[in-house]
């Protein structure tokens, strides 16, 4: 477990940043955090990390952004206003997660039940004056299969 104090979100899109060159295909990071907590400014991170260089708006209304022109593919989900978890099997979601890109889930505890065993997650608490306290937690053998931003 890692934890960082980002003071804006521009050093919370550069954590992501660093994240990225550790990740590959396959790859799931879980992004928790309350509404506003930094989760789509870490995935921006990510995303300019693999080279992805259009603009990554959060997937509030859409579930799902598909990005291919990174690295490797990025499948950015939000799954804050899925109703139950059968929304997200019927629109494939085995194809994407453990898949041929990196996945990236806000609010995947609406639908824990679907979720790999290896992962990592990633709580952002916003603090004071825009800052964020960041944690980067690995579940499963992810500890074992990655090397941590900064090493």
């Amino acid at each position: 477990m890692i934890t960082c104090l980002c003071p804006d979100r521009e050093s919370t899109q550069a954590l992501g940043a660093r994240l990225a060159p550790t990740l590959r295909a396959g790859d799931v990071i879980l992004l928790s955090g309350d509404m506003g907590a930094g989760k789509s400014e870490f995935a921006r991170g990510v995303a300019r990390g693999l080279g992805i260089a259009c603009a990554v708006p959060s997937p509030s209304f859409t579930i799902l952004n598909v990005y291919e022109e990174g690295r490797v593919p990025l499948y950015h989900f939000d799954w804050y206003r899925i109703g139950d978890e059968s929304e997200l099997t019927d629109m494939g979601l085995d194809e994407y997660i453990g898949g041929n890109g990196v996945t990236l889930i806000e609010w995947h505890e609406r639908a824990s039940d679907l979720l790999p065993e290896t992962a990592l997650e990633v709580r952002l608490t916003p603090l004071e004056n825009g800052a964020r306290e960041i944690t980067l937690i690995p579940r499963g053998e992810w500890e074992n299969t990655h090397d941590h931003p900064g090493n």
